[in-house]
């Protein structure tokens, strides 16, 4: 009997510690359902993730994440959101812009969804209203489709005199496209400017796009919100260089790349936001409950002397004409001091003197020719 009951009192043992790991309640998943492409967007991710970490939650310990990719085509995001619906997650995060927030709106009525647009939500049919979105969805906006009549009101003081400029959009998003163009063109009506609007979706429409621009005579561009855009940022930037559009976009890295200026939301702000939101949701909120909310901080980012809109060779010929000005200018003054020091002190005097400054005046006329000729940027943050 005593080793019957030894034997039992093992197996429990055994047993307990198994039955106690499978009672276990499984580790939620989250959607990530964009447009895009990780190898695009992995600092959005980055961000992503940080909100939800704020929120108590961290990819791989307590919570899953499903990525979707749609890879640049949005026609891909009904069967991708449709996947998600099935594999029954937890929550989707359609961060991916306004097509990932309207693919995930029709696969699903039950599942909490949070979105990342650039459109007033409430415009296009998300959400009843910001303070209340009622439903399954809630998110954040940028309003960066808003705010395009500013992106234009500053390429047009850079461009007084411009007739008209080109506005480029993504037609395979045509929700986002629409209402961009929309808010811009009162804008442009009430400064006198003529707008073109383009289009690309691929990145050799990209090329053809800055040609058709000069053959348009457009004297500068306004690119458009959209998650294509978006991952191409630093391309866009040296695009405009190359061809010397002055240029604005929504992204600090257009602006570092070459662009002319960038104004619009803190990405960082923005995709952590919607990783925070996510992370409540897990904890039971629910989404009707959270108001929409606004990526408030605006970051502006401007080439100062304007180097983004000069060609390499008109920038090779400024520096040029700034460094024969300054020689030629310490050539003058080295001739006078050069009198002054013969006359006190004597011809050899004179000529050391003279030699000295005049390989003084070259560097330091390089120097100075270089500085003026170098991009002097700076980033302005303020509110919308």
């Amino acid at each position: 009997m005593k080793r019957r009951a030894f034997i039992t009192l093992l197996g429990g043992a055994v047993a307990w510690p198994l039955a106690a790991h499978a009672q276990q309640p499984p580790m939620p998943v989250i959607g990530f359902l964009s447009n895009a492409s990780p190898d695009l967007h992995s600092d959005r991710v980055r961000t992503f993730r940080q909100g939800l970490k704020n929120a108590g939650y961290v990819e791989g310990q307590n919570v899953e994440i499903d990525y979707r990719w749609a890879q640049g085509h949005n026609d891909r995001l009904p069967m991708l959101a449709a996947e998600l619906v099935h594999r029954q997650v937890a929550v989707i995060a359609a961060a991916g812009g306004t097509p990932s927030a309207l693919a995930a709106r029709a696969a699903t009525a039950t599942i909490p969804i949070v979105f990342g647009v650039a459109v007033d939500p409430v415009e296009v049919g998300l959400v009843a209203s910001l303070s209340r979105p009622g439903g399954n969805l809630t998110g954040v906006t940028n309003l960066n489709a808003e705010v395009g009549p500013k992106r234009l009101e500053l390429l047009h003081e850079l461009l007084p005199a411009a007739p008209s400029l080109g506005v480029l959009v993504d037609p395979t998003s045509p929700t986002l496209a629409e209402a961009f163009s929309r808010r811009l063109q009162p804008a442009a009506d009430a400064l006198g400017v003529q707008l073109h609007v383009l289009h690309a979706s691929t990145e050799s429409d990209l090329e053809k796009m800055f040609q058709t621009l000069v053959q348009l005579r457009a004297s500068g561009l306004i690119i458009g919100p959209g998650s294509f855009f978006a991952g191409r940022g630093k391309d866009l930037g040296a695009l405009s260089a190359r061809h010397a559009m002055p240029t604005v976009f929504q992204y600090r890295e257009f602006a570092a790349a070459g662009g002319l200026m960038s104004y619009g939301s803190d990405q960082t702000e923005y995709y952590s936001l919607v990783g925070t939101y996510v992370g409540r949701i897990l904890k039971g909120e629910k989404p009707g409950d959270l108001p929409v909310q606004q990526a408030m901080t605006a970051v502006r980012e401007a080439a100062r002397n304007g180097r983004a809109t000069l060609a390499e060779g008109e920038l090779i010929m400024l520096l040029i004409i700034w460094y024969l000005g300054l020689v030629a200018a310490g050539d003058v003054l080295a001739y006078f001091i050069g009198l002054f020091v013969e006359y006190e002190w004597g011809s050899h005097a004179s000529m050391i003197i003279f030699l000295l400054i005049y390989f003084v005046t070259l560097w330091v006329a390089w120097v100075l020719a270089v500085w003026l000729t170098e991009p002097k940027k700076a980033a302005v943050r303020q509110p919308f």
